[in-house]
């Protein structure tokens, strides 16, 4: 698939937004963190600005984005226009906790339950999101139990390097926060390893013969193309990036949304003073950087059926 700027942005800044939001209502529903004004101010406003401009981003690549409101009438059907309710919907449970947190410095009481639903809205928002990709049978890479999982836990990792860095800033870092980078960092490397492995070494999704329903006169191969030009399904269908670069790639991926984010922030918990906060910071933008990284190849790598009737092998 060709990956689009728009999308890699949407997915990356809204996953870490809505991760950064199930972090903090899950540690204020728990009782796990003191309810500082300005720590939450700080907080509410990042994963606002991060979920707000992510969903600005997606409407980018529709080809009306003017009708994007449209959408939203589907919700019984169409997994973008449920993505699309619950985004909405959830900022009222999201901006009342962030009411009661920055304005009353509370967040027990009747402000715990809307702590509690910001946790529930954050998970089922990128779940929604996940299964948009998820429920495309055409698409091999997408279409498997791994893609879920995958955005789940990569909401969550983004989300906890951001909280890390915030706790830092305003002096209220915790052994439980400390535990949690370390926790989600290496669920979403395992979950993403398992990912690549499985596109490594799953079978071909449809052969040539069955897409085209010649299978029974033998092997079936492109006599001569459809089309004299490339069309829009081949540009945007037909993306194809060569192996020896998406090793690279994803080695890239590997350090940047990984390994160096995950060292600088769990070595913050032990650093000096002046070193914990210019760490978490770095931590930060290197992860946000290699998790747009991985969301290239998450699009690039993705092979579509329809090219079977472009001359490809396997899809």
């Amino acid at each position: 698939m060709h990956p689009a700027y728009s999308v890699i942005i949407f997915t990356t800044f809204s996953g870490a937004g809505y991760g950064l939001l199930f972090l903090m209502g899950l540690f204020a529903a728990g009782q796990w963190i003191e309810p500082d004004r300005w720590f939450g101010f700080t907080g509410f406003f990042l994963s606002f600005t991060m979920v707000v401009s992510g969903l600005l981003a997606s409407t980018f690549h529709l080809g009306h984005p003017e009708r994007a409101w449209r959408a939203l009438s589907q919700w019984k059907s169409s997994w973008l226009s449920r993505e699309g309710v619950l985004a909405i919907a959830g900022f009222v449970p999201f901006s009342l906790f962030a009411f009661g947190w920055v304005i009353y410095e509370s967040h027990d009481g009747a402000w715990r339950l809307f702590a509690i639903l910001t946790v529930l809205f954050a998970v089922l928002t990128v779940y929604a999101t996940s299964m948009i990709y998820a429920t495309l049978r055409t698409i091999r890479a997408w279409f498997n139990r791994h893609t879920v999982r995958i955005y789940l836990a990569f909401a969550i990792w983004t989300g906890s390097v951001w909280f890390n860095m915030l706790a830092h800033l305003f002096d209220l870092h915790t052994p439980g926060i400390g535990m949690i980078v370390v926790v989600t960092g290496v669920l979403a490397l395992w979950l993403k390893r398992k990912y690549w492995g499985f596109l490594d070494t799953s079978p071909t999704w449809v052969p040539a013969e069955s897409a085209t329903g010649l299978g029974d006169l033998g092997k079936v191969r492109l006599l001569d193309a459809p089309n004299t030009q490339e069309n829009y399904v081949q540009k945007e269908m037909g993306f194809s990036i060569a192996r020896k670069h998406s090793v690279k790639l994803r080695r890239w991926a590997f350090f940047g949304y990984f390994l160096i984010p995950w060292l600088l922030a769990v070595g913050t918990v032990e650093a000096e003073p002046w070193l914990k906060i210019p760490a978490a910071i770095l931590a930060v933008v290197v992860m946000m950087a290699g998790t747009m990284l991985e969301r290239w190849l998450f699009f690039a790598e993705a092979k579509h059926t329809v090219n079977l009737y472009y001359g490809a092998q396997d899809s």
